[in-house]
């Protein structure tokens, strides 16, 4: 395999502090990248920076809300002034839960809504302020299994489906540039995200499975956070250059 595949690209990856952030943050870095992480917690945030900065990657993590404007545009002026550029958008930070609709209050509503669909569509047009001028960029969108089979959580599942339905309307937007919009759809992996939800541990509990695990067949194994990377890295680099609108799931056929 060629060796730095993202050699002097510059990638920002927003919840990139744990779980599968983390590691496409660093495998991104090991590729060659200079890579931006985000995350609202600080102290993580400077571990992953320190750790890929300790290997030689280049790294620069910024506190910031994926529900904030002002927090966004910091973002990609922090990457613009350390590293001259922003060629690559992960779309990663989100919110997982599984509270029935009839456990559903609007502030709960809104805030998943606001960060699992409002955040990227906030970063995609940030990011297209770059990337339109010089026609060229990359932007991959975390979604779900869920996406499709809608078995978490009424809110987490319903800004899954509709991620996917904006991944496409964005590639469709972009489709006569050389920009390109794709999604990535992780199934079980093994994450602090989804060892909570296996434990009942996220909100909502584990009721909701109760009903939609009549509709759910998972055999195993699970995937880990660097199966969802390598899904990224392939659309990041020349290997995807003719992948757009796209979702991807990878879940070792198990929501087939």
């Amino acid at each position: 395999m060629e060796k730095e595949m993202l050699k002097g690209k510059v990638a920002i990856i927003t919840g990139a502090s744990y779980g599968m952030g983390q590691t496409m943050a660093e495998l991104f870095a090991e590729e060659g990248a200079a890579v931006v992480l985000t995350a609202r917690g600080q102290e993580k945030l400077d571990e992953v920076v320190q750790g890929i900065r300790a290997k030689g990657g280049r790294a620069v993590g910024v506190v910031a809300d994926v529900c904030s404007t002002e927090d966004t545009q910091r973002v990609f002026e922090t990457a613009l002034r350390e590293f001259g550029d922003v060629d690559i958008l992960i779309n990663n930070a989100g919110i997982g839960e599984q509270k029935m609709i009839d456990e559903t209050d609007d502030d709960w509503m809104l805030l998943v809504m606001n960060t699992n669909l409002g955040g990227p569509m906030r970063y995609i047009r940030e990011a297209l302020k770059i990337f339109m001028p010089k026609n060229d960029g990359v932007i991959i969108n975390i979604s779900s299994v869920n996406g499709e089979r809608p078995f978490c959580g009424a809110t987490y599942t319903s800004t899954k489906g509709a991620l996917n339905t904006l991944t496409k309307n964005v590639a469709m937007r972009l489709i006569d540039t050389n920009i390109r919009c794709n999604a990535v759809a992780p199934g079980a992996t093994v994450t602090p995200a989804h060892i909570a939800n296996k434990a009942g541990e996220q909100p909502g509990g584990a009721k909701m499975l109760e009903h939609s695990g009549h509709f759910v067949y998972f055999p195993g194994p699970e995937c880990d956070p660097i199966d969802q990377a390598y899904a990224c890295l392939f659309l990041a680099s020349k290997m995807g250059r003719h992948v757009k609108g796209q979702v991807i799931q990878v879940c070792n056929g198990a929501f087939l």
